[in-house]
């Protein structure tokens, strides 16, 4: 008996119509995603109000940040993809064994990375173009969040294994109390009361690391007490050939994740050339794409399960329909969510910045990046299909075809070209090219698996 079958409220991942599966999947994903963005958000906004100088440090501190969550990304979609397809399989006791060697093996990987990070604070960010002026800033909240990081893994893994169940009720929510948990504590720590000192920068940070502590407790518990989800039994399986499973998967999934920060500290580079005003109203923009890519982001967690499922019970029509059907979806929906970004887009910059020259920047990206986010939505969704497939080199390749064959190069051509104007056009265009790549290649790969599922029938 699987995990999905042992809930009513969980969906029937293999059997049920696929568009009603996904919008029950998806729908807790997106309202405990706009609470979780509020991370990011409350944080730029909270500090927008202290000057540019502190809201340039923490746009500085984007592309390092998310190199260490994507790690924590990356992992968990290893997770979601070797345990889904043990659940599609109905390997139950399996399942449990590779969720808790996923959540031991992913707090060591972090917590190496973090303390590598923590000692190299100065030198990493002098690279990314930090002047003299904003790295004490990026010290007082980077050496921080190092030190807090290791609380950020575990709900990150332990929300994937419960996403791979079926299970997109209890993640959100768990994110959810976290994310207002920041929201609170943000404005007391930033700026003081009372007894409460007011610690600037760094007292963005300790909220979050408080947020991420509280998660912690919370998934532990519903994991191993309340749904009985994890275990050491291991049976037949060792716990090399369990990290070997999951690693095989998550490693190149990670991998390609951190192209992106990777990929965002060089355009970070490329807008600071413009100088700090540019580099604060790209951070702001980069929150805002966030923000506006919420749905699709909400999918890439829910999609996969369902591809994972339905793809170790040897169902390729429905992977192929829920993917083909999801993409449609997100073209019509991120054009919509362009439109209302045009609309709002002098409101959105009068929020978040405070000078002209700043205001000036977060208005042209609004005007030509968000035009582009239902192609990145494209390749986002195939990406994470492809992991959910068991094919993370594909991922890994199309990263890479992504961000360094097109989105990179074609935004340095059009700098060189047209300034800030031609850098936001060049990445939009980059993401088109990527995006017909990405559609043709997970296609071609269904129908290949399909035909040989096929062949071994009639053997």
């Amino acid at each position: 008996m699987t995990v999905t079958s042992q809930s009513k409220s969980k969906p029937d991942l293999l059997n049920s119509p696929i568009l009603p599966t996904l919008k029950k999947m998806t729908i807790p994903m997106i309202f405990g995603m706009i609470t979780l963005m509020m991370f990011n958000l409350v944080d730029t906004f909270f500090i927008s109000l202290l000057g540019t100088e502190p809201l340039a440090a923490v746009s500085f501190t984007f592309p390092v940040t998310f190199t260490v969550i994507s790690l924590a990304i990356g992992l968990g979609i290893g997770t979601s993809a070797v345990i889904a397809k043990a659940l599609g399989s109905d390997k139950l006791d399996e399942a449990r064994f590779d969720a808790s060697i996923a959540l031991l093996i992913s707090v060591v990987l972090v917590f190496c990375l973090s303390v590598i990070g923590y000692v190299f604070i100065n030198p990493i960010f002098e690279l990314l173009g930090a002047g003299q002026q904003v790295l004490p800033l990026i010290h007082d909240y980077m050496s921080v969040w190092f030190l807090g990081s290791v609380f950020l893994i575990t709900p990150m893994v332990g929300n994937s294994v419960l996403r791979a169940s079926g299970d997109t009720k209890t993640p959100s929510l768990v994110m959810g109390g976290a994310g207002l948990i920041n929201a609170v504590l943000d404005p007391i720590l930033i700026f003081g009361l009372g007894p409460i000192p007011a610690l600037g920068i760094q007292g963005a940070a300790i909220a979050s690391v408080i947020a991420w502590s509280f998660a912690v407790v919370i998934i532990l518990y519903i994991l191993a007490i309340k749904n009985g989800l994890l275990s050491l039994y291991a049976g037949q399986q060792t716990i090399i050939g369990a990290i070997r499973k999951i690693l095989k998967i998550g490693l190149p999934a990670a991998g390609a994740n951190m192209l992106t920060p990777i990929a965002m500290a060089v355009m970070t580079a490329l807008v600071a050339k413009h100088g700090p005003e540019a580099v604060a109203a790209f951070g702001v923009g980069s929150r805002i794409e966030s923000i506006a890519s919420l749905v699709v982001l909400a999918l890439s967690m829910t999609l996969p399960p369902f591809v994972s499922q339905n793809f170790g019970a040897g169902k390729l029509g429905r992977v192929k329909e829920a993917y083909i059907t999801t993409l449609k979806f997100v073209m019509i929906w991120q054009f919509g969510i362009y439109l209302l970004l045009l609309l709002t887009s002098s409101f959105i910059a009068h929020v978040f910045g405070k000078e002209q020259a700043v205001i000036d920047v977060i208005k042209l990206f609004i005007y030509i990046l968000p035009l582009s986010y239902g192609l990145q939505g494209v390749i986002i969704l195939s990406n994470s299909s492809f992991n959910a497939l068991h094919k993370p080199m594909n991922a890994l390749i199309l990263s890479i075809i992504r961000l360094f064959v097109f989105y990179v190069p074609i935004a340095y051509v059009g700098s060189e070209i047209a300034g800030l104007t031609g850098l936001f056009i060049g990445a939009a265009v980059g993401n088109l090219f990527t995006a017909f790549v990405a559609y043709k290649w997970f296609i071609k790969e269904v129908n290949a698996l399909s035909t040989t599922a096929m062949k071994e029938c009639h053997l």
